[in-house]
């Protein structure tokens, strides 16, 4: 009986810990955890609009790998997290809250910027990283979704500033989004699929049940705005 006794305490430990930090006006904090995959400008933007009336609060950030934002989620120790769409949470909201041009590195010429086609695309070797951020989970289910196999190089790239270094050595190729491009001048094609341009998505994933659920919506929704205006 101990040891049930003992989770028991803990669990009750635990929810008036979260009832406290809930209704505790002190305690102004959403926390949200992110994947490496995310970009810049969307964390700058979560940092304006939790501070925004009408409720004011602080932003706790956490960069983690998507398997411990998913459990974190789960367990009540982030409130919301922004990962690459790919990978179904069911029962939790999901809103898409952007949208990124995948970018090749390493395929063709330093000067041939022309557009590369994914069938192209699958005769080349491609470096990845380490499938926890979501970027090579993507990959995957791009090539699976045109039943192409995926020429994997047998090394692994901890950095996406790495995987583009190595491709530029000609050690094979390297897929990132826009944003994670080491710099503006580095030679690249944009990848696309029948002509259209393959890109990746991105949301915000969250509680409908949690006590924050109205602030994490106007979050989730106002990361969402300027893409859908552009749209």
């Amino acid at each position: 009986m101990l040891p049930l006794i003992t989770s028991a305490v803990a669990a009750l430990d635990a929810v008036t810990t979260e009832a406290k930090r809930l209704t505790d006006p002190g305690e102004q904090k959403i926390r949200v955890g992110m994947s490496p995959l995310i970009a810049p400008d969307l964390v700058a933007r979560s940092f304006e609009m939790v501070r925004e009336p009408p409720v004011a609060r602080d932003l706790v950030l956490r960069e983690a790998d998507m398997e411990a934002l998913r459990a974190e989620l789960r367990d009540g120790t982030l409130d919301i997290i922004l990962i690459p769409a790919v990978a179904a949470m069911p029962r939790y909201e999901h809103r898409v809250i952007d949208v990124e041009p995948i970018i090749v590195v390493g395929s063709g010429g330093e000067d041939d910027q022309a557009p590369l086609e994914l069938t192209q695309a699958g005769h080349e070797q491609f470096i990845l990283v380490p499938d926890s951020c979501g970027l090579t989970t993507f990959t995957d289910q791009l090539f699976q979704s045109r039943e192409m196999p995926l020429r994997a190089n047998p090394g692994e790239a901890a950095t996406y500033g790495v995987l583009q270094a190595w491709a530029q050595l000609g050690l094979g190729a390297a897929m990132v989004p826009q944003s994670k491009l080491a710099s503006p001048d580095t030679p690249c094609r944009p990848l696309v699929d029948d002509g259209r341009e393959v890109q990746i998505s991105f949301e915000a994933v969250g509680s409908a049940d949690s006590p924050l659920a109205t602030d994490l919506l106007r979050l989730a929704d106002g990361l969402a705005a300027p893409r859908q205006k552009a749209g």
